[in-house]
């Protein structure tokens, strides 16, 4: 019976029972330090973007937003400049699987989120002309 709980406990401990936690940090020179996060299908990601500059959110906005499979990001990002009012997330796009908030420097913002498919999927920032250089990838295995 020992045995069969030892077993137990260490199959429970061998299980991811946390979101797989993930820090970006953006800055006023528009460069992420991360480009490339690998995660699990199915497993939860829980994302945060730190905005580690000192310029307002006007001036030098970054968010974070977590493209489908095979979006066409230039399309994207032309679509979001025009829409500053949602955080330029356009309203009737399918193509958004999660995104922070709009920040300035100092803030943060934390998003939970789930992709059950495999596949390499692109994060941008999509404040106007960022989307070029603050960009990366989520390799899902």
């Amino acid at each position: 019976m020992r045995k069969f709980l030892l077993a137990l406990f260490l199959s429970v401990l061998a299980m991811p029972l946390f979101a797989k936690d993930v820090t970006i940090n953006g800055n006023d020179q528009m460069q992420f330090d991360v480009s490339e996060v690998k995660v699990k299908a199915g497993e939860e990601i829980k994302l945060t973007l730190n905005h580690t500059g000192k310029l307002p959110k006007n001036v030098m906005g970054h968010n974070i937003v977590v493209l489908a499979l095979d979006t066409d990001v230039k399309a994207f990002s032309q679509a979001a400049q025009k829409a500053k009012d949602n955080d330029y997330i356009p309203a009737d796009s399918d193509a958004v699987i999660a995104h922070t908030k709009v920040i300035g420097g100092g803030d943060s913002d934390t998003i939970s989120f789930t992709i059950d498919k495999t596949g390499t999927y692109d994060f941008i920032c999509s404040f106007p002309g960022h989307s070029f250089i603050m960009k990366g990838t989520i390799v899902v295995e």
